[in-house]
């Protein structure tokens, strides 16, 4: 009994040694220990940079087990490997061409203007009109009024005259009402304003080809400007213009008159700086020619320079121009705040140049509206335009009875 429980014991203990063999192996079997985790991350090292031809890009799952392993956001990495974006161009906008402009129509101008002109009466006509009507016209009263006229720069010989046709006058009319002096002055004024002479500005050639008009005068007295504001007076009068910069010497003087030109749809031609003015002249007119425009506009310099004199470089210029045909204009513009000094330039010029009309400037406001009859005594031509202000539309065809008008103030 003893033997067989002996025996029994054994063989359980045989049994348990033998299945917990087999438990321990399966269990390393399934489970090998795993190695302890490395505290340092694992960074995949960036891409080569790729050849021509390559793909620049990696494969997003690439690129989505890097930011797993590294542990970086998916948003920083997606910025950091993005490729950039090519900046946009954006063309630049080519600059509109200038408007083009209407100008006024000549007819009316100077009646519109009159208000301004009118400033000029309070040493002229204000004060003729006021010496005139006094009670007794003494041998000093003559003397005032002949020196208003001589301040307002009517010269000596106008002067006189005017004085001696106010004293005959006077006597014959006897009692003198305001009315009677206004008329009486308003007669003779007009009378040595010269109204029977020829005031229209000569833009026909008789020949077939463009009228040329030529503008003189020395700078500062606004002969640029006067040039761009007959153009436009042109214009409005339905002629298409052509505008020659040949005022080379002074800076940006051609640039001055193409604006003018721009404005209203007429072409400049000009040169360089300093370049041969009476080249630019006849390259004007050649121009005007092949375009067949109505008129050719000359600005001319109006300074001494140092290769030759400036009356000499008029002369050719007008010699120049006269190959393509004749001349039929040369304005002189003339500053009416200038005075006596005017009419010395005019000398100047008119021994040069054959001037046939007179362009006044700067006349709006002036006490020295007088100007007006001296320099038409001196050179023996008309005054055909005058400038009332800065305006574009500031120049306007002279007319003698509305000028007046404007001196002595108009009852009307």
């Amino acid at each position: 009994m003893e033997l067989i429980l002996a025996v029994v014991i054994a063989v359980v203990v045989a049994v348990a040694v033998t299945g917990g063999l087999v438990i321990s192996g399966r269990k390393k079997k399934q489970l090998p220990p795993a190695e302890p985790p490395s505290t340092a991350p694992t960074i995949t090292a960036p891409p080569a940079e790729p050849h021509v031809g390559d793909e620049a890009e990696a494969p997003r799952e690439e690129t989505r087990r890097t930011v797993e392993e590294v542990g970086l956001p998916e948003t920083e990495t997606a910025e950091a490997t993005a490729e950039p974006e090519a900046p946009v161009v954006t063309e630049p906008e080519a600059p509109a061409a200038p408007a083009v402009e209407v100008p006024e129509p000549t007819a009316g101008r100077l009646v519109r203007l009159r208000a301004r002109l009118s400033r000029s009466q309070n040493s002229l006509g204000k004060g003729l009109l006021t010496l005139l009507s006094r009670e007794h016209l003494d041998e000093d009263t003559w003397e005032e009024i002949e020196e208003t006229l001589l301040t307002a720069d009517v010269g000596v010989a106008p002067t006189q005259e005017l004085v001696e046709r106010l004293r005959d006058r006077v006597k014959v009319l006897g009692t003198r009402t305001p009315e009677e002096l206004r008329g009486l002055l308003r007669e003779e004024l007009v009378a040595l304003l010269g109204p029977d002479l020829d005031r229209a500005v000569k833009t026909e050639s008789p020949e077939d080809v463009p009228g040329v008009v030529m503008v003189v005068g020395v700078n500062g007295t606004g002969k640029t400007t006067t040039t761009g504001k007959l153009a436009r007076v042109l214009v409005a009068d339905g002629k298409s213009v052509v505008l020659g910069a040949a005022d080379t010497f002074r800076a940006a003087a051609a640039d001055q008159l193409q604006t003018w030109g721009d404005r209203v749809g007429a072409r400049t031609v000009r040169g360089p700086e300093g370049g041969d003015p009476a080249s630019i002249a006849y390259d004007a007119v050649k121009e005007g020619i092949a375009e067949k425009a109505d008129v050719v506009l000359i600005d001319t310099a109006g300074r001494l320079h140092t290769k030759t004199g400036l009356m000499d470089e008029l002369g050719k210029v007008k010699r120049v121009v006269e190959k393509h045909g004749p001349l039929d204009e040369v304005l002189l513009v003339l500053d009416a705040t200038t005075g006596q000094n005017g009419l010395i330039q005019a000398r100047v010029f008119a021994e040069v140049v054959a001037i046939t009309g007179i362009v006044l400037t700067k006349l709006d406001g002036t006490a020295k509206g007088g100007i007006v009859i001296a320099v038409q005594r001196e050179l023996g031509v008309p005054v055909k335009l005058i400038g009332l202000g800065e305006g574009p539309d500031d120049l306007a065809p002279f007319e003698p009875g509305a000028f007046v008008d404007a001196l002595i103030g108009d009852p009307s």
